[in-house]
């Protein structure tokens, strides 16, 4: 468990102290970026989708008219809570407030991000960020897709793009694709790809407004969003996903159900660690309700290849 104390800036005091706090910066949420939530109601929330949607039919003069068929079922967008619970000592709010160092203002800024790749997270993975673990029961993500292209040596990423994309128009029923997520990895692939000739690759980039590809928003017509959270690093294990493709807009449903205020909590046991009197400590909450549902058909994932296992070990 961290707990965040003045140890760390007491070599800086009582100095004067540069406003703010420097932090690890990392992408928020690819999904909310582009997927448009919706309002939601707590609980629940189902929505009817037509299996078989109707069709017109001509009808001559004294002609009888048939049934235009069609059917619909529904599926259900549940909700999940996501929290951030952050200890601190009370030493540390006396110093942000004299000093002015933002201290909490950064931090609770900080776990409303981390709130932010607990979306992705959930969505894509179906991961619980604090252990890295699969959520026990949960089987509508993003990365269940049975659409999914496998990286190997011979293909370009910009082929494996493609072919991804490839697997959702070339349906009988074709799927609009009206977005990408890319993990860092699988944009740095793409902006280091070259030109080739008929003797091979030149020095002159493939996709030179890509740049080093830090933070690509177009990609082939696209709209694009890049995080590490595509791959579910660095809160889990590298799930191997690099990119995913399909229809943000009509592919995911999902909608903040509740939106709890940050609280700041200054009595009792919030987190299991002990009495925050007796340890003289307080404590920052945030919470955030989510709920979603995913059509994992208008999904499609490139995925890089399994590492290969190491070769007989020693003493063999």
């Amino acid at each position: 468990m961290s707990v965040f104390s003045t140890t760390n800036t007491k070599p800086l005091m009582p100095r004067e102290i540069a406003a703010g706090m420097i932090k690890d910066t990392q992408a928020a949420s690819v999904v909310s970026r582009l997927s448009g939530s919706e309002p939601m109601r707590f609980g629940n929330v189902d929505y009817l989708v037509f299996n078989d949607v109707p069709k017109a039919e001509f009808v001559e003069e004294n002609g009888e008219k048939s049934s235009s068929g069609g059917s619909f079922t529904s599926v259900t967008a549940v909700p999940h809570k996501a929290q951030v619970t952050m200890r601190f000592s009370e030493e540390v709010k006396w110093a942000d407030e004299d000093y002015q160092l933002g201290v909490f203002q950064t931090l609770a800024q900080a776990g409303s991000d981390a709130l932010a790749r607990a979306l992705d997270l959930g969505v894509i993975h179906a991961i619980n960020p604090l252990t890295g673990s699969k959520v026990a029961g949960w089987s509508n993500y993003i990365g269940a897709s049975t659409n999914a292209v496998t990286a190997d040596a011979k293909t370009d990423a910009d082929d494996q793009f493609r072919n991804a994309v490839g697997m959702l128009i070339n349906q009988d029923k074709p799927v609009t694709v009206t977005g990408a997520a890319l993990d860092p990895a699988f944009s740095w692939e793409l902006s280091s790809l070259k030109v080739k000739d008929g003797s091979g690759a030149t020095s002159q980039p493939r996709y030179p407004q890509l740049g080093f590809g830090t933070d690509i928003t177009s990609f082939m017509g696209l709209q694009t969003a890049q995080s590490n959270s595509v791959s579910g690093r660095p809160e889990a294990k590298d799930t191997l996903l690099r990119a995913i493709v399909g229809d943000w807009t009509n592919g995911l449903r999902w909608g903040v159900q509740r939106n709890i205020p940050v609280t700041l909590i200054d009595r009792g046991d919030p987190d299991g660690q002990g009495d925050l009197a007796r340890k003289n400590q307080i404590a920052l909450r945030l919470e955030i309700v989510y709920g979603w549902y995913v059509f994992t058909d208008r999904f499609a994932l490139v995925k890089a290849a399994a590492p290969k296992p190491p070769s007989g070990g020693e003493g063999r």
